[in-house]
C-alpha cells in the first residue's frame, strides 16, 4: 500500500455535489502514510457542513477496504475563492461571489427561494449577504423579519441590515412598506447601484442579489455594471412559467453570465390529510428545461403551506424548521450552486499589484 494506492482509491469516491472524483476535482489536498495508518485532508471549494460527515464516511470506507490500511483519519474543510465575473468588471470589496436569482416570470416563488437559498449558504457555513433587487415590490424585510431603518456612521453609506444571520440590503428599509415606488427606468437602476455599492458590506462570500420578474432595466444594469459570479433561475413545471423561464436564461448567455442551473418550485403538492400527491403545475418541466439548455438540475421544492406561511412571517424554513426534509432540500440546492460555482474560473485580481506612474 502507497500513496498512488490511495489516490487510485479516491478515484472511486465522487462528491456528489461536484459530480466528479475527489482527485479529478483536485480536493484532496494531503496524504499521510504512517505505517498501516493514513490520514487524507480534503479541501472543498464552497460551504458544505451538511455533506462534510457523509463524505468523510465513504472516503473511510474505501481507504478500510485496500489492504495494509488499519486506521483513517480525514479531514474535511471549505475554502471559499472569489469567482471570474464578467470581462469588464472587478469583484466589489467586501463581497467574494454575488449570484442572481432571476425567474422570467412572477409568482414562481423566486424571493421565497432566494431568502432560503441565502439561510441555506449560512447554515452550510458560508458568510451570506442578500441584496433585494426588486425596486418595486421588495419583499426581502418580511421575510427576514427585519424592522427599523438601516444605520449610518457618516452619512454616505449604509449598515446592513442583520435578519437571520445574514447581511440585507433592501429599498424596503428605506421607506414605509405601503409606500409605492413610482420611478421611471434610469432611477430605479441608480437606486439598484447604490444599495448595493454604499452598504458596508462584511466579508460576505456570497450575496444572493433576488432580482425582480423579467429581462428588464434591472437586470440589465446588473449584467452591464454588477459583477456577477453566477445566476440561478426559478421556475414552476408549469409551460408559460418555462416560456418566460427560457427568456431569462437566454438572457443571461447572452450577457456571458453562468447559468449556474434551475431550481424548480412547487413541484409536487402532498395532501396534508390524505397523503395523495399532485402535480399541480405539470411534471419535470424545469428538468426538461435544464436538458434543453445543457445547465444543471439542482433540485425540485414542493408547493408546501409552510414555506408560504414562514416567509410571510418572517422566519423563513431553513431557518424555521431547520432539521426538516424541506430544508434539506434547499440545503442540497445550496451545496449544488456553490459546487458548480466552484468549478468555474476564479479571480486572480488581486494576485497583481497595481501600478502607478508618477512624474516626480
Amino acid at each position: 500500500m502507497n500513496k498512488a494506492d490511495i489516490e487510485s482509491a479516491l478515484r472511486e469516491v465522487e462528491d456528489e455535489n461536484m459530480g466528479t472524483d475527489l482527485m479529478s476535482a483536485g480536493l484532496v489536498k494531503d496524504i499521510s502514510i504512517e505505517g498501516e495508518r493514513v490520514s487524507v485532508s480534503l479541501v472543498l471549494g464552497y460551504p458544505a457542513a451538511g455533506y462534510f460527515d457523509e463524505l468523510k464516511k465513504m472516503v473511510r470506507e474505501k481507504l478500510s477496504s485496500l489492504d495494509g490500511v488499519g486506521e483513517v483519519e480525514v479531514e474535511v474543510s471549505s475554502q471559499i475563492k472569489s469567482h471570474a465575473v464578467q470581462q469588464n468588471l472587478k469583484p466589489l470589496a467586501g463581497i467574494k461571489n454575488i449570484i442572481a436569482v432571476a425567474s422570467g416570470k412572477g409568482g414562481v416563488g423566486k424571493s421565497t427561494t432566494a431568502v432560503n437559498l441565502a439561510l441555506a449558504l449560512k447554515a452550510e457555513g458560508a458568510s451570506v449577504g442578500i441584496l433585494d433587487a426588486d425596486i418595486y415590490g421588495p419583499s426581502i424585510p418580511r421575510m427576514l423579519g427585519c424592522k427599523g431603518q438601516p444605520d449610518s456612521s457618516d452619512g454616505k453609506s449604509l449598515e446592513p441590515m442583520m435578519g437571520h444571520g445574514i447581511q440585507s440590503m433592501s429599498i424596503g428599509y428605506l421607506v414605509e412598506e405601503d409606500t409605492p415606488m413610482i420611478w421611471r427606468g434610469p432611477m430605479v437602476t441608480q437606486a439598484l447601484e447604490q444599495l448595493l455599492n454604499d452598504t458596508n458590506w462584511k466579508d460576505v462570500d456570497y450575496m444572493i442579489v433576488d432580482l425582480p420578474p423579467g429581462t428588464g432595466d434591472t437586470q440589465l444594469t446588473l449584467a452591464q455594471k454588477i459583477p456577477v459570479s453566477g445566476a440561478i433561475i426559478v421556475t414552476t413545471p408549469q409551460e408559460i412559467a418555462l416560456l418566460d423561464a427560457r427568456k431569462g436564461l437566454k438572457m443571461f448567455e447572452k450577457v456571458e453570465v453562468p447559468v449556474l442551473g434551475i431550481v424548480e418550485n412547487m413541484s409536487i403538492h402532498i395532501c396534508s390529510e390524505c397523503g395523495n400527491t399532485e402535480y399541480i403545475f405539470g411534471k419535470d418541466g424545469g428538468v426538461r428545461l435544464a436538458e434543453e439548455h445543457g445547465v444543471d438540475f439542482l433540485g425540485a421544492l414542493p408547493l408546501d403551506i409552510r414555506i408560504r406561511e414562514q416567509a410571510d412571517s418572517g422566519n423563513p424554513t431553513v431557518s424555521a424548521m431547520q432539521d426538516s426534509k424541506i430544508s434539506e432540500i434547499y440545503r442540497s440546492i445550496a451545496r449544488k450552486t456553490a459546487a458548480k460555482l466552484a468549478t468555474k474560473a476564479k479571480d486572480h485580481s488581486a494576485a497583481f499589484p497595481s501600478i502607478v506612474i508618477q512624474n516626480n
